[in-house]
């Protein structure tokens, strides 16, 4: 029941987390223990405990719906690698502590997908591994540097593959490369013309991304879950492309990406 002024150390808007400081003297604290995220199945029960709607310490029990999920961020990017829970999380639940039933936090309570605002049987939380990756650098510089590629594009799904005659079923077309991005220094394509899909205008004719350092890509999702996880900013990593049919090996040095608009 203790209250504290607190100072905001540092903030990440692109995996929604933050780090505030306060001072309690006296050792009144007892920090949670950070479990391991990676070691969430389908099925695991979890509770979320926050505030919903002003009421302070709630809990609710739920279990672990689905895993990599992704939820959108500032300027166009994607959060990844979220978890998606059925446990009651309202408004005022954000940034309250998903737990296992050891009591690790697996996870911090984030968003949830509803038409009416309340609670619809889907919330979401971001990782704990995720806390552990980005935490430290908000501590020590105040932000967290994500990889950046600088490209837009398209998931290649079987259906596109035939409307558009591409050469493979899955992976991710480039439909745009950022000037002055890793991509474009490294000569990855964008479309040079366009096409109507289902009533949308498409450029298309750039390169399909089906691969990076030998990981397979069906999708973004693939790439930016690599990035994330193994990927530090100047690193060399080799995507895999299909240009003009032709398959091809291009090395990008990956950048820094931006701050939001």
């Amino acid at each position: 029941g203790s209250s504290y002024e607190a100072e905001i150390v540092g903030t990440d808007p692109y995996s929604d987390l933050a780090v505030i400081k306060i001072e309690a003297a006296g050792g009144k604290l007892k920090p949670l223990q950070l479990g391991d995220s990676s070691k969430l199945k389908v099925g695991d029960t979890v509770l979320a405990i926050g505030n919903p709607f002003g009421l302070s310490a709630t809990m609710t029990k739920g279990i672990v719906s689905q895993l990599g999920r992704l939820l959108d961020a500032p300027g166009g990017y994607l959060i990844v690698d979220v978890i998606q829970v059925d446990a009651a999380i309202n408004p005022g639940n954000s940034g309250g502590p998903l737990l296992n039933l050891k009591g690790e936090v697996v996870g911090v309570n984030t968003a949830i997908v509803s038409p009416t605002g309340a609670f619809a049987g889907i919330g979401f939380a971001i990782p704990s591994n995720t806390v552990k990756q980005v935490v430290p650098d908000l501590i020590a510089r105040g932000y967290h540097p994500h990889p950046w590629v600088g490209v837009k594009g398209l998931d290649v799904t079987p259906a596109l593959a035939k409307k558009l005659n591409l050469p493979v079923e899955h992976g991710f077309l480039i439909t745009e490369v950022l000037r002055g991005s890793p991509a474009e220094k490294a000569g990855l394509r964008g479309g040079n013309r366009y096409a109507v899909v289902e009533g949308r205008r498409i450029p298309i004719g750039g390169d399909i991304i089906i691969g990076v350092d030998e990981v397979e890509v069906r999708g973004i999702v693939d790439i930016l879950l690599y990035l994330e996880r193994n990927v530090n900013i100047g690193q060399k990593v080799v995507f895999h492309i299909i240009r003009d049919g032709e398959r091809l090996d291009v090395p990008v040095i990956i950048g820094e990406r931006p701050p939001p608009p």
